[in-house]
């Protein structure tokens, strides 16, 4: 049953920067992490949390995105340092096994971490993503000198700006499958209004090209080492880098099961009861 209670907002310090959130409130039931997508924030769970009142649901922004700490002006955001925000939010709240359930870049850093830290997942739900991005090794000197190169231009370059939360969710909507309405739901977390004007939230830092990737090969053995159960939910106008990652790592994972549903890269909003279900079944096979 749909359980419409209002969630509310948390905050957890690591390493001097805040980590915010929303979260269900019911905290007596069994802890289940949310981690959203690039340039999306915590919002982008909120269709689906009001179905999964079965569980302690937390929905984090990613450092950078939604109401969180931006790194400090020496740093950058690097594929591992997610990886290591995880690991840091965990030990500062003293988490153990837990259930996650990761969509799109969301998705890619719980698999580094469940097969880096596989004693803190119980189970992982990957939403439209599956694998890691990778490169060629041949690429490694263009990859750095692109990605060095992008740091320079995105210190420099500011933000667009919008006259009303209308005109930024339009620009959403035109990038993007999202219907409007979801669109909405990431963007009013996800903009502030100034003397100027609306402008986004999120560190401009995470438009830069990475210096460098995973080789395929390095990443065949991270999803390798994923001990626990794994699903993966994808809608059937989702990415397309979906259909090639599930031949290329689907055979890799040690328990792995997929589900297409109708909708796009957002499913998980589009779809947020028939997901729900789907996360729900897997916990309890984990039982």
């Amino acid at each position: 049953m749909l359980n419409t209670s209002v969630m509310k907002a948390v905050t957890f310090n690591v390493n001097g920067q805040n980590i915010c959130g929303v979260s269900n409130g019911n905290e007596q039931q069994p802890l289940l992490l949310c981690l959203h997508g690039w340039l999306d924030n915590a919002a982008s769970f909120q269709p689906l949390i009001p179905y999964l009142s079965d569980y302690h649901v937390i929905a984090i922004d990613w450092p950078g995105h939604g109401l969180s700490s931006h790194r400090s002006l020496d740093a950058h955001y690097h594929f591992l340092d997610w990886v290591y925000d995880l690991i840091a939010l965990f030990r500062s709240q003293q988490w153990q096994e837990i259930d996650i359930v990761a969509h799109s870049m969301g998705a890619m850093v719980a698999s580094a971490f469940a097969a880096a830290f596989p004693e803190h997942v119980k189970s992982l739900t990957l939403i439209d993503a599956i694998g890691i991005l990778t490169s060629d090794a041949k690429e490694s000197t263009a990859q750095l000198r692109k990605g060095l190169l992008s740091r320079l231009t995105r210190h420099a370059k500011p933000k667009n700006k919008h006259a009303s939360i209308e005109s930024a969710v339009a620009a959403r909507v035109s990038v993007s499958d999202l219907k409007a309405k979801y669109a909405a739901l990431i963007v009013e977390r996800g903009i502030e209004q100034t003397d100027n004007g609306f402008i986004w939230r999120a560190d401009s830092r995470l438009r830069a090209t990475s210096p460098y990737r995973f080789t395929l090969a390095q990443a065949k053995q991270l999803i390798t080492d994923i001990t626990a159960p794994v699903q993966l939910v994808y809608g059937d106008k989702g990415m397309e880098m979906v259909t090639t990652g599930l031949a290329c790592f689907g055979p890799l994972y040690q328990n792995l099961q997929v589900h297409k549903l109708l909708g796009g890269h957002h499913v998980h909003m589009e779809q947020a009861e028939q997901t729900a279900k789907l996360i729900a079944q897997l916990i309890e096979q984990k039982k």
